[in-house]
């Protein structure tokens, strides 16, 4: 197993102290009633985003109407009527898309939210965990939030781990065991009550769970997720699994049965490690990835790479801490901030070597440094040909883990996506539309009518350059205009 898996699973039996509050209300604060003067937005390009971003029918000279935090008229300035008294912003010269949708986020403080919300991100898959910490559901202002939960098996970071009716039949002992199907079927009954919107599957739920878990999930109108280990991944994908996140997870797929097999009853362990290092080192050219990646491409899950996460291992990447939304971040709730001055990951040493000279610290940091670097690349390779089969993709970042920062990390996720080979409108649409297509959010991910009134106003074409989905004039969330400075003065 590389470098970082192993620390990522190090990472897993630790806590993060400053992200451990969990608000004891379980059901999100109402947002405030959006004003019901109808909001304009006039003269702008509004971006197509539909068939996952294969589409290029923009309209041009466009009118956005707005009203009760929904977007009810959308067409050319000169069909579309401006009703009287409306609030009207011309947006001649500018680009309109959705707001970003963050597919596996932490949001564990106000100040997350704020980076979140500055950066364009409006909706957030909310994931609590031992890295991420618990999302904190009484920010305000923050993005919508889609609640995630695992099920099937015992977590302490359970959305129902807190209940008295939960506590004892969720304690995660020294490694996380399955539940029984009556406890699991209830759980998944009991965190779609607190509106859970995703049911996530760890690496311990077997093949049998996983199938009827997908099944029990789409009944029930949820979204799935699968990071598998005991169960091939083929079968998930097969039980209709909707979303495979993490680069360094789901390429598990490649490995042969007798690797797999073992699995079953060792799915964190030595087997785990045998698996992992074989589905990484598995050369790009290997048929088996090509036969992988078109099994991907026929079938319903979506690719959800969080690339992010490697991003600081990766070649051609910035210092994040120079970002303007990096002063909202406290580095005490990420997890495994990189270093501020020059924006490197760190790279912790064991105890053993606080009596080594500097010299030689110096030497293994470098050794472990190239290695991740080196693991990073592996997985890269591997991924630019799965890319060649042309899977659906989903835009998340992984944030606050492994040196990602809420926000900013949605915006590298979307640039590496284009370095892979998405061009930048699909980049574009994998963070927004693609939810409303694989997952049947169809109350987001366009300008369109019907949909919710979260919006980014842009100076410039996004599709000619994805950098320009920074380049934010106004933000509108759930049809409200949001000041985006006193964002990065209030979430301090």
């Amino acid at each position: 197993m590389g470098f970082l898996r192993i620390l990522q699973l190090a990472l897993g039996g630790a806590t993060l102290a400053a992200v451990l509050a969990w608000p004891q209300a379980p059901q999100p604060p109402a947002a405030p009633s959006p004003a019901s003067t109808p909001l304009v937005l006039a003269g702008e390009t509004v971006i197509d985003l539909t068939n996952w971003g294969r589409s290029a029918n923009d309209l041009k000279d466009a009118v956005v109407i707005v009203q009760d935090g929904r977007i009810t008229d959308v067409g050319p300035r000169a069909l579309i009527p401006v009703p009287d008294g409306a609030q009207v912003i011309d947006c001649t010269g500018k680009y309109l898309i959705p707001g970003l949708v963050d597919g596996f986020s932490g949001m564990n403080s106000q100040g997350q939210a704020n980076a979140d919300l500055y950066m364009g991100v409006t909706t957030v898959v909310a994931v609590s965990d031992e890295v991420r910490g618990m999302a904190d559901i009484t920010a305000s202002p923050r993005p919508q939030l889609y609640l995630l939960d695992s099920v099937g098996s015992t977590d302490n970071w359970s959305l129902l781990a807190k209940r008295s009716d939960w506590a004892a039949r969720l304690k995660e002992g020294v490694r996380p065991v399955e539940l029984s199907p009556e406890d699991t079927a209830q759980q998944i009954a009991d965190t779609a009550h607190l509106g859970t919107r995703v049911v996530w599957m760890g690496g311990d739920i077997t093949a049998a769970n996983a199938q009827w878990i997908i099944a029990r999930a789409h009944q029930m109108g949820l979204t799935a997720y699968g990071e598998f280990v005991a169960t091939p991944y083929r079968v998930g994908i097969e039980s209709g699994v909707d979303a495979l996140p993490h680069m360094g997870r789901y390429e598990l797929g490649l490995v042969p049965d007798e690797l797999q097999v073992p699995l079953v009853d060792d799915p964190f362990g030595a087997s785990a490690t045998t698996a992992f290092d074989y589905s990484e080192r598995l050369p790009p050219t290997d048929p088996h990835v090509r036969d992988y990646a078109r099994f991907l491409a026929d079938h319903h899950a979506a690719l959800m790479p969080t690339f992010s996460m490697y991003y600081l291992r990766l070649p051609g990447h910035r210092n994040l801490w120079k970002e303007p939304a990096a002063v909202l971040l406290d580095p005490a709730r990420l997890s495994m901030p990189p270093d501020r001055k020059t924006g490197e990951m760190n790279y912790p040493l064991g105890a053993w070597t606080r009596h080594l000279p500097a010299s030689a610290t110096r030497w293994l940091e470098e050794g472990q440094r190239k290695k991740a670097d080196q693991e990073a690349m592996r997985l890269w390779r591997i991924n630019q040909a799965i890319f060649a089969a042309f899977p659906h993709y989903l835009a998340a970042s992984g944030a606050p883990a492994m040196g990602t920062m809420p926000g900013i990390s949605m915006h590298t996720e979307l640039e590496l996506l284009v370095r892979l080979g998405l061009s930048p409108r699909e980049a574009l649409a994998a963070a927004t539309n693609n939810y409303a297509i694989q997952f049947g959010w169809t109350e987001l991910g366009l300008i369109a009518p019907g949909r919710r009134a979260d919006i980014l106003v842009l100076d410039a074409d996004p599709t000619a350059n994805i950098w320009n989905a920074r380049r934010i004039s106004t933000l509108i969330v759930d049809g409200n205009v949001m000041d985006r400075q006193a964002l990065l003065n209030s979430g301090k």
